[in-house]
């Protein structure tokens, strides 16, 4: 599903227009990212939490040679989905 996906779905479950919808969406995932650079952790009830954490320093290998490749640590965002959510794609996905 991609953003024109949700912009439209969206729209038509609410009577919205697209443009209106569109300019929320954008919005909304700004201001989502915005606190994620910030490193702020963001809880949606009932959907899950997005948050960044920190990645240890690792060694992975070069698949093709099996050289080391020394990884730095990093910081990666995250989704954790809500128990509700994964409750509800479990039941809908057997």
């Amino acid at each position: 599903m991609t953003k024109a996906d949700i912009v439209n779905r969206v729209a038509s479950e609410t009577g919205m227009t697209k443009t209106d919808v569109a300019m929320v969406v954008e919005g909304m995932l700004s201001a989502l990212s915005n606190a994620m650079i910030q490193g702020d952790r963001v809880e949606i009830r009932g959907f899950g939490v997005f948050k960044v954490v920190d990645r240890a320093p690792r060694v992975a290998r070069n698949p093709r040679t099996g050289e080391a490749i020394p990884l730095p640590a990093r910081k990666s965002p995250v989704f954790v989905p809500s128990r509700l959510l994964r409750k509800k794609v479990e039941e809908k996905l057997r």
